[in-house]
């Protein structure tokens, strides 16, 4: 009996020391609140609808950056990597860029060298590269290990996992209309980019050996580790096929809503030209008669 609650206790706190991995980056809260601080000035301190979706994508990359989200996937998990990545990639660009206002971003743009690298970057093709490869790279095991041995490397890898996502959304998403791709281009771009997510979890989840040892024996400080193997059940290959399934299932999740957004609008517009078009020749066809 006496086992039985000593091995309570011992889980109680196991738990309870999951839910209390913050880690408070002073880079990560004074990278945050200089992108709300800055978003400020461009507005003019008016908090408008569409600040919102600012505002949740900045939350949302400070929670996958601090949270225990981060130390778990930082340490112990692969899957939590993966969750991570998802939120970072596939999730907050989208938000961000949904947030930026129209005028001021066309006053910036209006400046030739911006106007010109946004131009070169904002072809679907470069764009697609440039996001789909950065993230295919990064998985590769000899800079994925990196990331985990290196804390520098690790800021590294996210920074530009939001610098190049961004880059692939904006063909699609761009506050500035005349700068996205048509209707069906945008489609096919999506689609292609859900494939390609979807293809890389795939291949980790049948991959025959551990990719990433450094989750074989994280050093245990938070005391987690029994938990996590133990009473949770995660060893290293069971984490590395979950990762793999995340992204497998989750990776295109955000690619392929948006394909359906674009397709509905698409639809839309399609019949509301129809409409015109046989408006017009009621019109003429009444005023001939």
């Amino acid at each position: 009996m006496f086992e039985v609650v000593q091995q309570n206790s011992v889980n109680q706190t196991s738990v309870w020391s999951l839910l209390t991995l913050w880690e408070w980056n002073p880079s990560v809260i004074l990278g945050c609140g200089l992108l709300i601080y800055g978003y400020l000035l461009v507005v003019r301190f008016k908090w408008e609808r569409r600040s919102w979706l600012f505002g949740a994508g900045v939350g949302l990359m400070f929670l996958a950056l601090v949270s225990p989200l981060h130390t778990l996937a930082d340490t112990y998990l692969f899957s939590a990597h993966m969750v991570q990545h998802i939120l970072l990639i596939q999730v907050v660009p989208p938000l961000l860029l949904l947030g930026l206002p129209d005028k001021p971003l066309r006053r910036f743009l209006s400046w030739r060298p911006a106007g010109a690298l946004a131009s070169f970057l904002g072809v679907p093709a470069v764009a697609w590269v440039v996001g789909i490869g950065t993230m295919w790279i990064w998985h590769l095991p000899a800079l994925y290990n990196a990331t985990l041995l290196d804390h520098n490397i690790h800021i590294a890898q996210h920074l530009t996992f939001l610098v190049a996502a961004t880059i692939l959304w904006w063909p699609v998403l761009s506050p500035v209309a005349e700068r996205r791709s048509s209707s069906l281009l945008t489609m096919l771009y999506l689609f292609s980019a859900a494939i390609a997510s979807s293809l890389l979890g795939v291949l980790l989840t049948f991959a025959p050996d551990i990719l990433y040892p450094g989750y074989l024996s994280p050093v245990d400080l938070f005391g987690v580790l029994p938990l996590l193997r133990n009473e949770v059940g995660i060893s290293p290959q069971l984490d590395q096929q979950l990762g793999g399934l995340i992204m497998w299932a989750l990776g295109g999740v955000s690619y392929l809503a948006g394909l359906f957004i674009v397709l509905g609008r698409w639809y839309q517009q399609t019949n509301r030209e129809i409409r015109l078009q046989l408006e017009q020749s009621e019109r003429e066809a009444a005023l001939k008669s």
